[in-house]
């Protein structure tokens, strides 16, 4: 399972005060029940999106246009200059976890072919790139000795990144815990928060003089869940007492990592990049729209609300599992982090229903399927981002935000004599679409100040190894050669303009 399929499985929460995010106008009703539980569209033929408005989008000239990637995922040198084990090192290596027997051992081999990347991003236009730190490159074991190798390579990319005139945007953590500290009881036991603390706490002293925009967390849900919940991810364990003690566990890692990196590098510009899809009830019923908010409230925000307001949201029926979460007294100060910017990661929508009679789980979560479907069979629906990042907006009175991930999968594969085009007709579509609800949501006063295509280059996808292609660059993993497929194209005019009728 990817990091993404999370939405289509059930999750026990319920009862909540939040009320279920509003769907734009501009959206489709639910899809009905197919032929079989488990495929649940089966019999929803898909529709024709509404055009998008093209020709009124227009982004302001200092509008953040970037990709993201992850360390793990891009970089290989899996055990080189210093580098210890993360938890993803050991997973990938464990028979039968990563589809195609597949590791992150070299990937896109970014920590040797940095400079053809910076030259890549150049040429595209590019004003951002958002790429993770490994944790296990500073400090190999987790904690203690600092292997300043790791902080050499991280300084040399920031220092290229700014002499291409493209701003460092560096996330602390992408889900790859170093392996000893799991071993220890990895994101359940709370002293993890403060060796997280710490980490974070040297790389802004080492980095923060250069890189001034941050991300503590890419998709703590994300990792919490896959990794303790349902173990389709790395540490691979599936435990829900687990999954409820890692989130809160990282929220006062979040917490603290945010005082630690304000100290050390005082005008920081600190957020984290969180998952986030818009629920929409599968019916109108009272107990789908109750599960709705139930969704929205653990789902979308259960890491952003104890930040932003120092508390969770009510996302369970008879009160939160505070106990189970091993919630102490004065965690509340340390969950609180008034952070600078919030970045949302979005990729499809979640039709919600309540669960059956005898069900223990009191939500279910699927992915929708009117809309057309990505090769890894998620729905289109641009729509979406709007709902989001206006719900988001409202909820939280403007905030400064930030798209740190959108993309798609699709395999089109390079053609002609030298293999140097790559037509991708339907990625660029995506892209269009999907800013041109983004840039609605800014006319509707949303306060979004850049945008991260996920991703700058195929890589290693998690759960998936290499079978998903989201990349605007076909990276060829037999000789690491890039080429701009024809979306990267488009989107460097994109940049350049800040226009989608180019």
């Amino acid at each position: 399972m990817n990091r993404r399929n999370f939405l289509t499985n059930s999750l026990a929460l319920a009862g909540s005060s939040i009320l279920a995010p509003a769907i734009s106008a501009r959206g489709y009703a639910a899809p009905q029940m197919g032929a079989s539980a488990d495929r649940p569209w089966a019999d929803v033929p898909a529709i024709a999106l509404p055009p998008a408005d093209i020709k009124a989008a227009q982004f302001p000239k200092d509008f953040w246009w970037g990709t993201a990637t992850a360390a793990y995922q891009v970089e290989g040198a899996w055990n080189e200059d210093g580098k210890g084990e993360s938890i993803w090192d050991r997973f990938s290596h464990t028979r039968g976890k990563v589809k195609g027997a597949a590791t992150g051992d070299v990937a896109c081999d970014q920590y040797h072919l940095y400079k053809e990347d910076i030259v890549l991003m150049k040429r595209l236009n590019q004003k951002s790139y958002r790429f993770s730190a490994a944790w296990t490159r500073i400090l190999p074991a987790g904690a203690g000795q600092v292997n300043q190798k790791g902080i050499d390579y991280y300084s040399r990319l920031t220092d290229a990144l700014l002499a291409a005139n493209i701003r460092p945007m560096c996330t602390v953590y992408h889900w790859d815990l170093p392996q000893p500290l799991e071993d220890l009881g990895g994101w359940p036991n709370r002293d993890t928060a403060a060796k997280f603390a710490d980490y974070a706490g040297i790389l802004a002293k080492a980095l923060g003089d250069r890189i001034d925009t941050w991300a503590i967390f890419n998709e703590p849900w994300v990792f919490t869940y896959l990794g303790y919940g349902s173990g389709v991810h790395s540490p691979g364990k599936s435990d829900y007492k687990l999954f409820l003690k890692a989130s809160h566990t990282v929220n006062l890692g979040q917490g603290d990592a945010f005082r630690a990196m304000k100290a050390a590098a005082p005008k920081a510009k600190i957020g984290s990049a969180y998952s986030m899809s818009p629920g929409q009830p599968a019916t109108d019923s009272e107990a789908d729209k109750a599960a709705t908010a139930r969704f929205h409230a653990v789902n979308n925000v259960w890491f952003l609300n104890t930040a932003l307001k120092g508390k969770y949201p009510g996302g369970f029926v008879g009160g939160n599992p505070y106990e189970i979460m091993g919630v102490q007294p004065g965690d509340d100060k340390r969950i609180t982090a008034p952070l600078d910017w919030v970045g949302i990661n979005y990729y499809r929508r979640s039709i919600v229903s309540a669960p059956p009679a005898g069900n223990p789980l009191p939500y279910i979560a699927n992915d929708g399927f009117e809309g057309p479907l990505t090769e890894f069979a998620w729905e289109v629906w641009p729509m979406g981002l709007y709902d989001i990042v206006t719900t988001i907006s409202n909820e939280y009175n403007k905030p400064t935000i930030e798209i740190t991930e959108n993309g798609c999968s699709y395999g089109d594969t390079p053609y002609g004599p030298d293999h140097n085009k790559v037509p991708d007709q339907r990625r660029l579509d995506y892209y269009r679409g999907h800013l041109a609800e983004l840039a609605r949501a800014m006319r509707d006063g949303a306060n979004v100040r850049g945008y991260h295509a996920w991703s700058l280059l195929d890589n290693f996808e998690w759960a998936e190894g290499y079978s998903q292609r989201f990349g605007l660059t076909y990276v060829d993993f037999r000789d690491q050669k890039r080429t701009p497929k024809d979306s990267a194209l488009w989107y460097a005019k994109v940049a350049a303009s800040g226009r989608l009728d180019v």
